[in-house]
């Protein structure tokens, strides 16, 4: 008897034990804490195999213990089906929670900054194609399509003023075309109220604020001066004077690296060339940044017609009311140029 009644304590003894090891097994596969604190976004893309998925988690370095990570992923039927996206796991998420978020396409949202500065839709297409899922070939075609373009009120040459440098939360997979109207809404947000009365005020349209700070952005990029080479620029729109914007001739040629603009550069046949058309060009020649936009609607009131670089070098400028005060300017930078080359080729 007493035999028996040991046999049977050692037999649930061992039953609890098993169970316990069952329940460990069990509660470190699916709810323990599985997530490193060294991990990195996980980006999932709508082609991928079970297998694929799971060496995009391992590779980002995100799971703690990955031999649970796939038994939790097999256990739950991970191949059955997963949502592309973008998921960033928090510390304290266990396997279970984890791989429901792939199930459930729980993705965290990108904070995608646009810079400006952007001279083309095919740079701005291979930016966006390096942040969000869709290829740069998709991108591009949404951003050149006319009909996409006219959708909005906008024509292929004033589409870029529509896209406002800022930081934008949005999904990682978002489409082109979601994109694009996303963009919009932001346009709309922006201009709505004060901006709107300032453009009107100062006889200027959205997009064509939009393409005046493009070239304003284009002279200089030293903030407290945007503001006076926008008045200069409105001081010959009023006059019917040609912008003469180097920055626009240099658009028109198609080559950035151009740094001097000379006069065989001023013959380039295109309406871009503000030496030889007056008004303002077909649309923006870069995306501009909000500072140059805004320096445009509260532009600077003088009466300066012209302006050049300080022979200081400093990326300020020198401005003058006259063309004869212009010239003496100009004279003083290019003799302090060539004072400069002459010292570096000349130690």
């Amino acid at each position: 008897m007493k035999n028996k009644t040991r046999i049977i304590l050692c037999l649930a003894v061992a039953g609890l034990v098993l169970c316990g090891i069952a329940a460990f097994n069990y509660y470190n596969t699916f709810y323990a804490a599985n997530v490193s604190a060294a991990g990195s976004d996980i980006r999932i893309h709508g082609d991928y195999t079970l297998e694929m998925v799971l060496g995009a988690v391992e590779e980002s370095g995100s799971i703690a213990n990955m031999k649970t990570f796939r038994h939790a992923a097999h256990a739950m039927h991970l191949e059955r089906g997963f949502r592309p996206g973008l998921y960033r796991f928090k510390p304290g998420m266990g396997n279970k929670a984890m791989v429901r978020s792939l199930q459930k396409g729980w993705q965290t949202p990108v904070r995608l900054t646009i810079p400006g500065y952007f001279r083309s839709m095919e740079r701005f297409a291979e930016f966006l194609s390096e942040q969000l899922e869709a290829s740069r070939e998709a991108f591009l075609a949404a951003l050149t399509d006319s009909t996409v373009a006219a959708g909005y009120g906008f024509t292929p040459e004033t589409f870029m003023a529509m896209f406002i440098p800022n930081t934008y939360e949005l999904w990682w997979t978002v489409s082109p075309e979601d994109f694009v109207e996303r963009m919009h809404r932001e346009y709309e947000r922006f201009w709505a109220g004060d901006r709107d009365s300032k453009a009107l005020a100062i006889g200027l349209t959205r997009q064509e604020a939009s393409t005046l700070a493009s070239i304003v952005i284009e002279e200089s990029k030293y903030g407290p001066e945007l503001p006076r080479i926008a008045g200069v620029y409105m001081n010959r729109l009023h006059r019917g004077m040609p912008l003469q914007a180097d920055p626009t001739v240099i658009y028109a040629i198609g080559d950035p690296s151009i740094k001097r603009v000379l006069l065989k550069h001023l013959e380039v046949d295109s309406l871009y060339n503000t030496y030889k058309h007056t008004g303002l060009p077909p649309g923006p020649i870069t995306m501009p940044p909000v500072s140059a936009i805004d320096a445009v609607l509260n532009y600077e009131h003088h009466d300066y017609l012209y302006f050049c670089a300080n022979e200081s070098f400093d990326g300020t400028h020198a401005f003058a009311k006259t063309l004869s005060a212009h010239n003496e300017n100009a004279r003083r930078y290019q003799q302090a140029l060539s004072r400069q080359m002459n010292a570096s080729t000349n130690p």
